[in-house]
């Protein structure tokens, strides 16, 4: 049921005075300063720093035969502080390139970082995982494998990926998050999709055995 709320303001109710590019190269940062109404009447101006990302995909390969997911671990710049280091158990995923639907994002990243080729595909949301500082969407979807023969070391030389392929029970996985083992961000709200929609899913992907 819709809870019925509405935001107050909508995309006419700011205004960007300015917007300064302090570096563009893989991603972009700029300085916007911007003036929005308020909650009590007037007007406030604020100048920020924003970092610009291309829009992403993720997706949870989940195997509703074995009741499994495949992950995938890879060092990651931004965990640098990790007090485990910074080789991070997450989803696959891409950003979107021109004249890609998020469906080619998922099945171009499925082969290139896990070598698996995708069946069906379920979204389960679009998000932006941080908007206090950063512009991205991030479309998060479920996928269907076959997860017999997954593992290995896999990604794209010349994109610096070194990407080691890990299958998991959904229990196991569910753990890794109940733990905090698995702590960013996309893999927690897939997995924990899963749990709740799994029973669906195997219903409708495994197909019955025929007579």
């Amino acid at each position: 049921m819709a809870s019925g709320w509405k935001p107050r303001f909508g995309a006419s109710d700011f205004d960007i005075r300015a917007d300064e590019a302090l570096h563009h190269g893989f991603f972009n940062l700029d300085r916007v300063t911007v003036t929005h109404r308020c909650f009590l009447g007037g007007e406030a101006t604020i100048g920020r720093e924003l970092y610009r990302r291309r829009d992403a995909v993720c997706v949870l390969p989940y195997d509703p035969v074995l009741r499994c997911v495949v992950l995938i671990e890879q060092f990651r710049v931004g965990t640098l502080d990790h007090p485990r280091g910074p080789w991070q158990l997450e989803l696959v995923a891409g950003l979107v390139e021109p004249g890609e639907s998020v469906e080619d994002v998922a099945r171009r990243e499925a082969v290139e970082e896990a070598d698996l080729q995708l069946g069906e595909i379920e979204s389960i949301s679009r998000f932006t995982p941080s908007p206090g500082a950063v512009r991205e969407y991030i479309d998060l979807l479920c996928a269907r494998v076959d997860a017999g023969s997954a593992g290995g070391v896999h990604g794209l030389a010349e994109e610096g990926e070194d990407i080691l392929v890990h299958v998991l029970s959904l229990d196991d996985a569910c753990a890794l998050v109940q733990d905090g083992v698995i702590d960013n961000a996309p893999a927690i709200i897939a997995i924990q999709w899963l749990q709740m929609h799994s029973p669906r899913l195997e219903q409708q992907w495994v197909q019955p055995e025929t007579s």
